[in-house]
């Protein structure tokens, strides 16, 4: 069996993946040149095309400023953020008219600020409650000592006061029962 070598055998490229990594660098290069042509043609033609951003001071802007924020305590000495909004200044400007017009009641009702307070005192004492009624059965149960049949029952009532308790001992029932006012 014999073989023929095509003369077209470049023995300097003896690997195949550098010759497929050239043709890739050389398209890559032409398709850049291709595109930087389109580029120059449509800059050329249109140059205000692409947006940029830039800074307009509020001076040389015709708009006048939306709004501007502020940073003031609240009646617990919390810091708030406030928005100024120029488009409701109408509104400040009337309550300051009626604090100067002695219109009291329409300038504390906009100014008001509505306070809520929790009580859970209720539910405290009666957890109070079950707790002494819990130590009350333990001690009985101590002196009950030699009665089978006593000792029993105080157990299931000391056992279902203290499922109770450990229902109601907590932050969850102490939120849901407390007074708001």
């Amino acid at each position: 069996m014999a073989m023929e070598i095509n003369g077209r055998y470049d023995s300097s490229k003896t690997d195949y993946a550098e010759q497929v990594k050239e043709k890739q660098a050389s398209q890559r290069a032409e398709k850049a040149k291709e595109t930087d042509k389109k580029l120059s043609g449509v800059k050329g033609s249109n140059k205000g095309a692409e947006p940029h951003d830039e800074y307009v001071s509020s001076e040389k802007s015709a708009e006048k400023p939306v709004g501007l924020y502020r940073v003031e305590k609240d009646g617990d000495g919390n810091r708030k953020i406030v928005f100024y909004d120029p488009k409701k200044s109408d509104n400040v400007k009337g309550k300051e008219a009626a604090k100067e017009s002695g219109d009291k009641d329409n300038a504390n009702q906009a100014d008001q600020k509505e306070k809520c307070t929790t009580d859970t005192g209720r539910v405290d004492r009666e957890i109070r409650k079950l707790r002494e009624k819990e130590q009350q059965i333990k001690q009985q149960l101590k002196s009950a000592g030699k009665d089978p049949q006593k000792v029993r029952e105080l157990e299931k009532k000391l056992a279902r006061l203290q499922s109770e308790l450990s229902q109601k001992d907590n932050d969850t029932y102490r939120r849901q029962n407390a007074s708001v006012s």
